[in-house]
């Protein structure tokens, strides 16, 4: 590497960089903080929205956007604002309004608008999952929920600022709903299992062009860093870890996950993406 090279660390949150219980660890925060303060540069990358982003970094002097929403988006923990917005176009998001009400697929629909994120519904009523995703996020000053109590559907009034389908479902239903939407023009689907277990499916529907490798890549350029190191452990990190000069994987990390990569490190619960970026140039 060459002494004036400046590399970009980037880490995802759950099961990477936090602990099991959904925190950074006051030692991996102060070992980062060390390594922003000796000039590196970090960033996170996550699925999550700033509503539960902005609580986990608390106590990190981040310096650089996070890249949210698996992508489809930048946000300043500092000043609390979005670029690089990545919206569907409005063709693909009534394919996929359209797909959702035929099949019946509970689902919310995310705009994101003046720094806001709206959450609408479609599909029917909520699941019992998806109503408490909703209970535990509702007063939350970074987004709004305009939720139907009689499960009736509510969507925006155009749909030109759309950038997230997300949907927890029983996981079949999940999987049958995905092999409907792949193909759609424009349209990123993706289906996977986290923290809620087996017998349920996240599907989610971005973009096309709102993906975490692309959204590191254009941060990199922003930020004059010409390598990137990136840290995950689950299937949507894959992308991103492909994207990266070194690819990094956590112990716990899926087996196809440690298999790409090109270090594998401890464990989440050992703090070892903080110990890591610290203790290298």
């Amino acid at each position: 590497m060459s002494p004036t090279s400046k590399t970009l660390y980037v880490s995802d949150l759950d099961g990477t960089l936090m602990q099991p219980d959904a925190s950074i660890s006051p030692a991996a925060k102060e070992m980062l903080n060390r390594a922003i303060a000796a000039g590196k540069l970090f960033t996170i990358a996550t699925a999550r929205t700033p509503a539960t982003v902005a609580g986990i970094l608390q106590g990190i002097d981040m310096r650089l956007p996070a890249v949210v929403l698996t992508g489809a988006a930048l946000w300043d923990p500092r000043s609390g604002r979005y670029s690089r917005v990545r919206y569907f176009s409005p063709d693909a998001s009534r394919r996929l309004v359209d797909i959702y009400r035929h099949t019946q697929t509970p689902t919310f629909l995310f705009t994101l608008e003046d720094d806001m994120l709206d959450i609408y519904q479609v599909g029917g009523p909520l699941t019992p999952l998806q109503q408490e995703f909703m209970e535990a996020r509702i007063h939350s000053g970074y987004k709004r929920f305009h939720i139907s109590p009689d499960g009736n559907d509510t969507l925006p009034a155009t749909l030109d600022r759309v950038v997230l389908f997300y949907a927890l479902l029983p996981d079949a239903k999940a999987a049958a709903t995905y092999e409907i939407m792949r193909g759609i023009g424009g349209v990123r689907p993706q289906y996977y299992h986290d923290i809620f277990g087996p017998e349920t499916g996240i599907l989610e529907a971005f973009s096309s062009d709102a993906t975490k490798a692309f959204a590191v890549r254009a941060l990199a350029r922003e930020c004059g860093a010409d390598r990137i190191v990136c840290f995950g452990d689950n299937i949507n990190d894959l992308p991103m870890m492909a994207e990266a000069d070194v690819a990094v994987a956590v112990e716990n990390a899926l087996p196809e996950v440690k298999e790409a990569a090109d270090i594998v490190i401890g464990p989440n619960t050992s703090d070892a993406v903080a110990r890591f970026i610290l203790d290298h140039d």
